[in-house]
């Protein structure tokens, strides 16, 4: 039995779980939340490798670039398509809303309005200071993404203006980063598992009730994010890229399910960065780099939603939106996917953000909320799938990827 089940290869026993768990929620209703339990173990495993996965593989990714020069070519490049694509989603939501205008005659009454968040209040300045790790160590324990990247890199610089006095510091963390590899590979194993448990809660316990009322809204935001994924993503891996577009799709599909279940980024991350180098023949060494930087940093399914969800409560509130509206959208709904943490529901707290600068009532937020986590679920697979085409495209290139190993890898 156990033979038979580790013989099937990990992606197929995902998308089984994930279907059957679908048809029990459906069947069993409410009453399948008594197994959320397992689906928040299998999640609070995966979320337990994301800080030493990241710490460890992005000082061993920086140090093993090997020059500084090369670094910031890796870099910029990543960082230049993670601002040109966030764009084009942010004006594909905008495109969405004006055309289809799914918020115009919406009975507000009928929708079970959900709990709306906290508006964050930071100024851009506490922002800003918010990404130095004063102290690492608290960044660590806070699971604060973004300043911990800032220090790994910091540290993966140093090592390499260091030499070959930084070298032995340099194995340590190679040393380290593959054990994490390894640890990743036994949670993995969990998560047909997690993926069942997960699918049956949000089937059993959302049912199709909330759909209905937002039926408009739930399926722009999953044809906004299909356009991303299979329009702008392909254009990327076919003519930038150059490598066959549906090598690609097969060698992510482990990430997408994953993405699609936990509606995390960052729990996501142990298995994206597990295929691209796997399953895609990117190098390790920009992989490591390249998907840990984009899991806090690329949302463009987040800020597809952003544009789309904006002029949503723009038309159910009667709030008219000029163009400098429109750009203020744009560009704050970029900032706002960029700040918008890799865990589930974090994008309903930065529509304040964005909200509260157009005028759109904060009681918008509320009205998603409900079904959210359907929407976030879909969101979270364009954010993943994002990550491993830019980091295939820029391993592309550079000269870091394996192409033989990405058409012929079988065991995807």
């Amino acid at each position: 039995m156990t033979r038979f089940w580790f013989a099937i290869p990990l992606w197929q026993r995902v998308i089984a779980a994930l279907g059957l768990g679908i048809i029990a929620g459906l069947l069993w209703g409410p009453g399948a939340e008594s197994i959320k339990i397992i689906g928040d173990i299998f999640i609070a495993f995966i979320r337990m490798l994301v800080v030493p996965l990241i710490f460890f593989s992005l000082v061993a990714g920086v140090a093993a670039i090997g020059d500084i020069k090369k670094l910031g070519a890796v870099g910029g490049r990543a960082m230049l398509l993670f601002l040109v694509t966030g764009q084009i989603a942010v004006w594909l939501g905008l495109l969405l809303g004006t055309l289809f205008a799914p918020g115009s005659g919406l009975d507000t009454a009928v929708i079970e309005a959900g709990t709306v968040p906290v508006p964050n209040e930071t100024t851009w300045r506490e922002m800003l200071l918010g990404i130095v790790p004063q102290s690492p160590v608290q960044v660590m324990a806070d699971v604060n993404v973004l300043p911990l990247i800032v220090f790994a890199t910091l540290i993966g610089i140093g090592i390499l203006m260091a030499g070959k006095d930084g070298e032995p510091v340099a194995k340590i963390f190679d040393s380290g980063s593959i054990v994490m590899q390894k640890v990743t590979a036994i949670v993995m194993e969990l998560t047909p598992f997690g993926v069942f448990a997960l699918m049956a809660w949000v089937a059993g316990t959302q049912g199709t009730d909330a759909l209905i009322a937002l039926a408009k809204l739930v399926g722009l935001n999953y044809f906004g994010c299909l356009l991303i994924i299979f329009v702008m993503y392909s254009a990327m891996i076919k003519f930038i890229a150059k490598l066959p577009v549906v090598d690609f799709f097969r060698g992510i599909v482990d990430a997408m399910a994953v993405a699609y279940s936990t509606a995390s980024s960052n729990a996501t991350l142990p298995v994206t960065m597990r295929c691209t180098q796997r399953n895609l023949g990117v190098a390790p060494s920009v992989s490591s780099f390249i998907v840990s930087l984009g899991a806090t940093v690329n949302m463009n399914g987040t800020a597809m939603y952003m544009g789309l969800a904006t002029l949503f409560g723009a038309q159910v509130f009667g709030v008219d939106l000029s163009w400098a509206d429109y750009f203020m959208i744009s560009i704050l709904g970029t900032a706002g996917a960029i700040g918008a943490a890799g865990i589930p529901g974090s994008g309903l707290i930065m529509m304040a953000l964005v909200f509260g600068a157009v005028g759109v009532p904060l009681e918008t937020i509320a009205l998603v909320a409900g079904v959210d986590r359907i929407m976030d679920m879909m969101r979270t697979v364009t954010n993943v799938s994002g990550d491993a085409a830019i980091t295939t495209t820029v391993a592309s290139m550079t000269g870091d990827i394996d192409r033989e190993e990405m058409i012929s890898a079988d065991d995807v």
